[in-house]
């Protein structure tokens, strides 16, 4: 591949996944206009991140059937134009349930298009996993820093905030025209669909004996049984890589959703300041989820970096709850670098660990699956304890103790042999 060309697939990848976090990062500004038009407790408002977050597990390993399907370029697209439809319809909503409906739509497109962005990566930039997971995590990051940041003022100016809700559909249309238009660069037509898929000779077309559709130049595996079923259950370390996605999704929701009502209530800032905050938050992570791959390498040990950006990310939330209104600075800071550092090393895990695409869907499709579902219920109970103690002092406790648990399954990330992931005596591979 070209510099060029190189360049221009890795555009592709970052404007794809600046649309995976805008639908949902642009509620918590609007928190309390949508309170009290949709008359929502803490908890019922919690829904609009839960919900999206739910249906990202939930939908994840139907990426599969569509990596199969369509391949991975049409796939990632397929993903996209859900996002898309699903954001515009929010206009409509002045209901509660409107706006669950789509978020759960958004939270299906999302789940088929994230889930898929690893085996491109494994695909394409194999030897540049560190560094181009890390452009399409910035972008992931810059999409929920604007969308925190502009969603607020774009409602006062609009006058409507299921309109600025909505308004984040145009991004999405953007990312699907030029994730189009670098067909050629990202070159993925040319490799087989995602998963139990292989080249065949020129014409061919019939049936296999494993019930695979052959078709011109490429053999297609059709969907059998439950979309769960290649998943890498019998593998530890694909369940280690599924808990620490687990909990850096939970904390990233929780940080979306209540940070900014943390800064107002216990923090004594106006609403306007505590958004500024959490933008800044988010750009700072943007900015660590490029500096800390570059910084580690490619083929090093990820385990002193993971260490490092949980020990930050578990003082940062600590911080927020024990002094929210003093050093305020200090924890937004710890917060920025390290989750956002963690963050990218922990989306690297799946491409680090796996041998080729298909491995990496499978290993991603498992995190997100069983991750996204747990991690949904982290706002909600965030939410809950609010509602019970009254702040979020004790809430933001616990996310700080939940954090530090994930040094346990990082220890337990080992250098080693190049064992294969996804059989039933699977081990740790090299990291």
């Amino acid at each position: 591949m070209t510099r060029t060309a190189l360049g221009a697939a890795a555009v592709a990848l970052f404007v794809a996944a600046a649309n995976l976090r805008p639908a949902i990062a642009a509620v918590s500004p609007l928190v309390d206009r949508i309170r009290t038009d949709l008359d929502l407790s803490a908890t019922g408002v919690a829904l609009l991140t839960t919900i999206p977050t739910l249906a990202m597990g939930v939908c994840a390993p139907l990426a599969a059937v569509v990596g199969r399907r369509f391949g991975l370029r049409l796939g990632v697209l397929f993903g996209l134009a859900v996002i898309a439809v699903a954001t515009a319809a929010r206009v409509f909503g002045g209901s509660a349930w409107l706006q669950l409906i789509c978020a759960a739509a958004v939270g299906a497109g999302i789940a088929i298009a994230q889930t898929l962005l690893p085996a491109v990566v494994k695909t394409r930039f194999a030897d540049r996993a560190g560094l181009v997971t890390g452009i399409y995590t910035a972008g992931l990051g810059l999409g929920g820093a604007v969308a925190a940041g502009v969603t607020a003022p774009l409602a006062d100016a609009i006058g409507s905030w299921p309109g600025a809700l909505a308004s984040w559909s145009v991004l999405a249309v953007a990312g699907m025209a030029i994730w189009s238009a670098s067909r050629t660069s990202l070159a993925l037509d040319s490799t087989p669909a995602l998963m139990g898929t292989n080249r065949t000779g020129a014409g061919q077309t019939g049936t296999s004996q494993t019930g695979t559709r052959q078709t011109g130049t490429r053999q297609t595996a059709a969907p059998a049984g439950p979309v769960t079923k290649g998943l890498p259950w019998r593998s530890g370390l694909a369940w280690r890589i599924t808990v620490l996605s687990a909990v850096n999704s939970a904390l990233y929701y929780c940080e979306l959703a209540w940070i900014v009502p943390l800064l107002h209530e216990d923090g004594h800032r106006d609403a306007t300041g505590a958004g500024v905050l959490l933008t800044a938050m988010i750009s700072i992570q943007v900015v660590a989820m490029l500096a800390v791959p570059a910084l580690l390498g490619e083929g090093r040990d990820r385990r002193a970096g993971l260490v490092l950006t949980t020990a930050l990310t578990a003082i940062g939330f600590a911080g927020l709850a024990a002094a929210p209104a003093t050093a305020t600075w200090v924890w937004i800071a710890a917060l920025g670098v390290g989750h956002g550092g963690l963050f990218t090393l922990v989306l690297t895990l799946p491409v680090a660990v796996s041998r080729d695409a298909a491995e990496a869907g499978r290993i991603s499709a498992m995190a997100f699956f069983v991750g996204y579902a747990c991690a949904a219920l982290a706002p909600v109970l965030v939410g809950a304890l609010r509602d019970a103690t009254g702040d979020f002092h004790l809430a933001f406790g616990l996310l700080s103790g939940l954090t530090a648990a994930m040094l346990l399954p990082i220890a337990r990330l080992r250098e080693g042999g190049r064992t294969e992931v996804t059989g039933p005596t699977a081990s740790a591979r090299d990291l």
